[in-house]
């Protein structure tokens, strides 16, 4: 097939993520304004885009504290450096069960199940840009943990999001995610044209080869925008794979620890190291303003 390499190209950084990397690296950012100021920092290297969870100050667990998500909206929005806010929707989804001989007997360390206008309480409050929509239910990683999210859950949790105004970027672990993500489209929850993150390699969703990234892109409809990623380090392997297949790139620590064997990373190395790799193919690194034009942004204060 022919290359349909994009031309104009936007970075994402996700900033911290909420998988158990806060002990792995001194880079992970904690506190909402750690979040914040790395956040900046990666806006300041180019990302166009930050996308934002928040973790525990102290323990650097994952969180879903409103507050946290406020302080975080405030810090970036009050400061000199514009970038369009991503924050995640995917928290209050997680469920952990027993072992197999009791699966109902649920872990009540990990298991955290909230309703849809909780799931998206700090997006009606922070009104950012943007926020993640997890788009289906699947293994993840440990023996007995799944990322829960129903097509119950994920029209109410869509119509939530289309009704503040803000554009959810689906989030695209495999094909039939894809698959369902259209039907919410076909349906009126999601407005079209869409935004995708196509999520390459992460235990036990699309393995991160080539054929199946290129099933993967295939299965996004034509006048849909969408951005890839892969993991640790296949990260900046993805920057180039995204950009030839046309579509945009991700990178930051959510992902990926390291800049090098041995050289552990900060998230605006890893901006200016994508963005080095993207005008060496030839292609141009487009600022906040014109992704808001491109996808229909509107950047609001929080309420």
């Amino acid at each position: 097939m022919p290359l349909n390499m994009n031309k104009d190209v936007f970075i994402t950084c996700a900033v911290t993520g909420s998988g158990g990397t806060q002990d792995r690296s001194p880079h992970v950012p904690r506190s909402p304004k750690q979040i914040a100021d790395s956040a900046i920092a990666a806006a300041k290297a180019g990302a166009a885009i930050v996308h934002c969870h928040v973790r525990d100050p102290e323990t650097g667990a994952p969180s879903r504290d409103l507050r946290m998500f406020r302080e975080v909206t405030d810090r970036v929005r009050d400061s000199d450096t514009d970038v369009v806010l991503n924050l995640t929707a995917g928290m209050g989804g997680d469920l952990v069960f027993g072992d197999v001989e009791h699966p109902m007997q649920l872990s009540q360390q990990g298991t955290d199940m909230a309703g849809a206008s909780e799931r998206v309480a700090h997006v009606a409050e922070c009104l950012p840009e943007i926020c993640t929509l997890d788009c289906g239910t699947m293994n993840f990683a440990e023996a007995d943990y799944v990322m829960t999210n129903t097509p119950g859950m994920l029209t109410a949790m869509g119509r939530m999001m289309t009704d503040l105004g803000v554009k959810p970027e689906i989030e695209a672990f495999d094909t039939g995610h894809l698959w369902y993500a259209k039907q919410l489209v076909a349906d009126g929850v999601l407005d079209s044209p869409a935004l995708v993150q196509l999520c390459m390699g992460v235990p036990w969703g699309a393995p991160d080869d080539l054929n199946t990234f290129m099933a993967m892109v295939n299965n996004v409809p034509d006048d849909w925008t969408f951005s890839a990623f892969g993991l640790g380090r296949n990260q900046m392997a993805y920057v180039a794979a995204a950009v030839l297949a046309g579509g945009n790139v991700r990178v930051g620590l959510e992902d990926n620890l390291w800049l090098e064997k041995g050289v552990l990373a900060e998230n605006y190395q890893l901006v200016e190291r994508a963005q080095t790799i993207i005008e060496n193919m030839g292609a141009r690194v487009i600022g906040p303003a014109e992704v808001r034009e491109k996808l229909g942004l509107t950047k609001r204060a929080p309420k």
